[in-house]
């Protein structure tokens, strides 16, 4: 096959750890993976392997494949002229203003990278969208190659969506469910699809990568995020349920999970879901159904997302409540900023909008995450979207290292993350040192209840009635 040089344009959540994979699985393919931030190729290249990313595993990938066959540099222009193949693995944020704001992905990253690929590469090039995308974007992307491109080249371009995890993207690598491959129904095309599928037989079977037409690819990556977004706030409406009648959320799981038809994943309720795709991609079908003239299924989807903001506003007015109907300059701690375990990623976690609606209350934040940075928990709480005045957020958010410090003093926790470690610490210690009543809320359903409440908390979770004890209620 013709592949022996691939440059990635992106090194992020998608295109540093897919790439440290290829090269890991592929030692006879150089692998260079760019990008326009210094600061982000010099962590990839830092000599203590201080990666820009959180996943387990791959610092111990990057460390075996770095400087061999696997590179990080800024050098856009070379990495695009050398490759063979080249991913176009940037951001593709929901537009914020304009036709489609607040819904429609926002593309200008994918355009320039098409601009900057038919500017600078000469020869055959096949270029790979493995960002998540619109419908039809990779016809788009032809288009601005084909109108550009020099004489003697020619371009093939694939869709091959990314169906990682945080938290466990290179295990999902390693062992994809599928790797799905679409591209023109034409001889260059099929040719340009098992190139790629070359890459990919080095380690996955045959017959777990599918070949389809480019939308089938593009649309299938939408599909599959917003059929999980929709599972999780099915279950997080059947917790409400549960809490209004007595049931408990986790038996209704277990009991629905039995069914073949039906299976057990995603069926944990929660606080919602987080991360950089879910809300992106639903949002994005929601615009492409309006688009296609078809309200009632944008309408359908549309509800995934309310049903999600309707359980982190509940879930923070059940604090609010318990806490005798006020928290103005109560410490409330919260466990957990990123969106989920075994990742640093902040972005659309549910500890944002908990800790939003808490602040709007005049509540005193206190925060502890085993990953994610300082400052990064500062700039989410400190963006328009979440707090109009970020000296408030300075005066309100304390940031601690240590957990058993951030939960000092404070009348309530709340687990927002549900890291493992949460479930080994000292929770005598910990009620010891806070007001009391103390409360525990757990929005991961993470924590051992019976015990918390012999210490003497007050405990309130997800999906669970809560019954009067004395003054104060008690989970069921």
């Amino acid at each position: 096959m013709g592949v022996e040089r691939i440059c990635c344009i992106g090194a992020g959540y998608v295109g540093g750890p897919t790439c440290s994979v290829i090269a890991h699985k592929c030692p006879e393919v150089t692998v260079t993976v760019v990008d326009l931030s210094q600061s982000r190729i010099d962590a990839w290249n830092s000599p203590d392997f201080k990666l820009p990313i959180y996943e387990p595993s791959l610092k111990d990938v990057v460390m075996q494949c770095r400087g061999k066959n696997l590179f990080f540099s800024t050098d856009i222009d070379k990495g695009i002229r050398e490759a063979d193949l080249i991913f176009i693995s940037v951001n593709t944020p929901t537009k914020t203003f304009g036709l489609g704001k607040g819904r429609a992905a926002d593309l200008k990253y994918i355009e320039a990278a098409a601009r900057r690929i038919a500017n600078v590469a000469g020869g055959d090039k096949i270029v790979v969208e493995k960002s998540t995308v619109p419908v039809r974007a990779a016809e788009s992307i032809q288009r601005i190659l084909s109108a550009n491109t020099k004489p003697g080249s020619n371009f093939q371009v694939l869709s091959n969506p990314e169906f990682l995890a945080e938290g466990s993207a290179v295990s999902d690598l390693l062992k994809p469910d599928r790797v799905l491959i679409g591209g023109e129904d034409s001889r260059y095309g099929h040719k340009a699809q098992d190139d790629l599928a070359w890459v990919y037989q080095h380690w996955v079977p045959k017959d777990k990568i599918i070949k389809t037409n480019t939308w089938s690819s593009e649309l299938s990556k939408l599909a599959a995020n917003a059929f999980l977004a929709q599972r999780i706030s099915s279950i997080n409406a059947m917790s409400a349920v549960c809490e209004a009648t007595g049931a408990d959320v986790a038996e209704v799981a277990h009991a629905i999970g039995t069914d073949s038809r039906i299976g057990n994943k995603f069926l944990q309720a929660s606080l919602g879901f987080g991360g950089s795709c879910f809300q992106k991609d639903v949002l994005n079908l929601v615009y492409l159904c309006e688009a296609l003239n078809l309200p009632e299924v944008a309408a359908y989807w549309q509800q995934v997302i309310d049903m999600n903001d309707f359980q982190r506003r509940r879930f923070a007015n059940k604090i609010i409540g318990c806490l005798f109907n006020t928290v103005t300059d109560k410490k409330i701690a919260i466990l957990g900023f990123a969106f989920k375990k075994d990742t640093g990623d902040t972005r659309e976690s549910s500890a944002i909008y908990i800790a939003k609606y808490l602040m709007e209350e005049g509540a005193r934040i206190q925060i502890y995450d085993p990953q994610v940075e300082h400052q990064q928990m500062i700039s989410e709480l400190s963006d328009p979207n979440i707090s109009e005045n970020p000296d408030r957020v300075k005066k309100l958010v304390s940031i601690f290292d240590d957990p058993y410090e951030a939960l000092k003093g404070t009348h309530a926790f709340v687990i927002c993350t549900e890291w493992d470690e949460f479930k080994d610490y000292d929770y005598q210690r910990i009620y010891s040192s806070m007001l009391k009543p103390a409360f525990a809320f757990d929005g991961r359903r993470l924590l051992n209840h019976n015990k918390l409440m012999e210490m003497g908390f007050h405990v309130e979770t997800v999906g669970k009635k809560t019954v009067m004890n004395g003054m104060f209620p008690i989970a069921s």
